[in-house]
This record gives structure tokens, sequence and C-alpha cells, in this order.
């Protein structure tokens, strides 16, 4: 039925964001964070992809748009395109895909643009009536439209800000049972910052980076045209370091991590019908009242400062909600790059921990990455994904970094 089908779609959603819920296996109780969109949070380059979904610190790269526009102010080239392609869940359906599309444009030494695209199908999906009538099929679509401007403030400072169009398309109008549909729009912001310094480290040249990115920071989403209730995206504060280490003038090292937050309610413990509250009341409707944590519907403003308290287990489940991402890369000769990663979310936030490798080959401004990820469950819907990135920078150097010093 088309309500049945509306459902699975919302399911399918949510599933290519976190892929390892269908197949949790934790002793603790499951509260992972509730999003809708969360096709926004999946890592959509190689590179990035190869080291654990690291990318808030690491050198610049055409791809900077979806970790940390700041990054842009330092990028080695007038201007660049890139474009990505990964297919999701194969084991679960055949053709659900992410497709990204992204590009900037230096205009000074101190100023950058940029502008990207991502775009997520959920495949065919067919729709019957409440008798098993075939109606048609649908093909739900989600888009991210993005623009941003970065800017150098000083030798090792840089600034970034991007806007942000969000459209999501899971029923293509269809209702049911007198519920009506509506694609799911919304506008956000990133606001994100970049330090760089070049330092010795063990009688070597290096160079140490450090990035903070408030990604998504933007209104909720509804499907229903006169809904009272709508939903959160995805806002979400990521900070990492990296360093890269000149071992000499053909071999480089780097070393990152980044630890990632999302910056909206936890969902809260509520009394079970016939439960007694504190004031000694019998509970006669279930998610009326709350037990432990905080109330879940309130502004977008309010929910980033309670994001940070707000969890029913206290504050040690606040930093249980907390991701880490570990990478390494090394390059020779700044043509050929090897890395490995590991992607670490705690059992009750999601349980996704995976080990990730990949390879990049640099050629005159052009550049190919893949990246494979390796489950340390057999029963993943990502095992064994194999992504491809292209990147074309225009008028750059062979070196990975401008030199600001």
């Amino acid at each position: 039925m088309v309500k049945k089908a509306v459902a699975v779609l919302i399911f399918l959603a949510a599933l290519a964001g976190n892929p390892e819920l269908f197949s949790q296996q934790s002793t603790g109780e499951l509260n992972a964070i509730q999003t809708v969109v969360p096709f926004l949070t999946i890592a959509p380059d190689s590179r990035a992809g190869g080291m654990g979904d690291a990318g808030v610190a690491t050198s610049p790269d055409v791809y900077s748009m979806h970790w940390n526009p700041a990054k842009f102010a330092f990028i080695d080239g007038k201007s660049g395109v890139g474009i990505s392609y990964s297919p999701w869940l194969r084991n679960l359906v055949p053709d659900i895909n992410i497709a990204y599309l992204t590009g900037y444009k230096r205009l000074d030494e101190k100023q950058v643009l940029s502008a990207g695209l991502l775009y997520s199908s959920l495949g065919k999906v067919p729709l019957t009536n409440e008798f098993g009538d075939a109606l048609r099929d649908i093909n739900p679509n989600e888009f991210a439209l993005d623009a941003a401007y970065s800017r150098l403030f000083t030798d090792n400072f840089s600034g970034g800000i991007a806007f942000r169009f969000i459209y999501s398309n899971l029923t293509s109008g269809y209702s049911s049972g007198g519920d009506e549909t509506k694609p799911g729009t919304s506008f956000a912001a990133d606001i994100s910052g970049y330090y760089q310094k070049d330092i010795t480290l063990f009688s070597k040249d290096a160079q140490l980076g450090f990035g903070l990115n408030f990604s998504n920071i933007g209104s909720k989403m509804s499907y229903k045209p006169h809904s009272q209730t709508s939903d959160f995206i995805p806002m979400n504060m990521r900070l990492g370091t990296a360093v890269t280490i000149d071992l000499d003038s053909y071999n480089k090292i780097t070393a990152t991590i980044d630890i990632n937050k999302h910056l909206v309610p936890t969902t809260p413990i509520y009394f079970n019908i016939g439960d007694i509250n504190e004031r000694g009341d019998t509970i006669r409707s279930a998610l009326t009242e709350i037990k432990a944590g905080k109330d879940p519907n309130v502004s977008v403003p309010v929910a980033i400062l309670q994001s940070f308290y707000d969890a029913p287990g206290g504050f040690k489940e606040e930093l249980h909600e907390i991701t880490y991402s570990f990478g390494a890369e090394y390059w020779y000769n700044n043509q050929f790059a090897l890395r490995g990663g590991y992607f670490h979310e705690y059992e009750t936030k999601g349980n996704r921990k995976y080990f990730t490798a990949g390879a990049g080959f640099r050629l005159k401004g052009f550049t190919l990455d893949f990246s494979y990820l390796m489950p340390l469950r057999q029963n993943n819907a990502l095992a064994h994904t194999l992504r491809f990135s292209l990147a074309f920078d225009f008028n750059a150097s062979r070196n990975t970094g401008i030199s600001r010093g």
C-alpha cells in the first residue's frame, strides 16, 4: 500500500545514512540520534573515505566543501572540479547510490568561491493500493545544493561560510489514509575555520593543521503540508587535527583524527502506560511524559545548546554520542598515495565500526582516488563497498597545499 511504501522509503533513507542499524547487536539500550536526510553525513569522496571518514583538518583539496569549506583558502590552484560516485546498500537494494559534483574558483590570493551538488537516489519503489494492485513506480531522491565563500585572515588561519538548500522527495506526492505528503525542504549553513602552520618535528619539516566545522545548521523539515511537527536535519559539529611530516624530498606521511557530534536532541525515555510518575499519577497514554532526558520538540537554537546535556543517561551518554575517525595517508613524490583508517561509533548510538583503505594517483592536475570499506561485522550494508573519486585541479603545482609563511 502507498502508506506502507512511504514508511519503507523513510526507513531506507535513514538506513542509507546509518546502514548498520539493521544489524546492531548491543547489550545496552539503543538510543541512536534520529534525523531526516542523513545522506548529508555520508563521506562523498574517496580520499576521506580511505582515511576512516576523516577530513576536517587534512590538507585542502577539491572536496573540502563537505569537510571544511575554510580549507579552500589554502588550496594550491586557481580552480578545480571533482566528481564522485558511491553505490550504497547493494546487499539490500541494487539501485541506491550517491553522486557528488563540486568545484572551486580562486578570486585572489585570499578569497575562494566554491559550490557543490550532492545527489542521493533511493532507487525504484513500486506503489500499490490497499488491494495490492500496482499503481506505479516512483524514484525517490534527495539532493543538497551548496555555495561557499572562504577567506584567508592571516598567514595561518582561514574561515569559511557555506549556504545549503536541501530537497527530499520520498513519496512523489502520493498520500494514503487521508495523509497528504510533500517533498521536504530546508535551508542550512556551515561555519568553519582552518589553521595551518609549518613546524619542525623529529628534525623534519612538517605541517600542523586544525579544523572545525559546524555544518547543516538550519531549519527543520516536514513531509506533510499542514503538519504541526517537523524533524531535525543532521546539524553537526566536527573538529580535528592533522600533522604531515616530510620524510625526505619524495616521501611524506599524514596522521589525522576527527571527532564528530550531532547537534540535535537525544530521544528521551518516556514513562510507559501504567507507570507511576513522581507525582503519584498513573500514566494513561504513551509518549506523553518524560522520565529521563529533555523535551526534543524545541527550536533549532535551543536544540543546538541542549544537545550537549539532554541525553537521558547523563554525561556518560553524551560522550557515547561522539564518533571518532582515525586516518593515515602516505604520498610518494606527490604522485602516488596509500591510505588507511578506522571509524568508531558507540554500540548504543549506531555501532558502526569499520576499517578503510584506499589509494590515489595524481598526474598534471588530474587525481583519481578509490577507497574500500571493511566492517568488523559480516552483516554490514557497506561491506566491501568500493568508492571512486575524480578531481581536476587547474593551474595547480605539485604541492598539496599553498605556502603562506
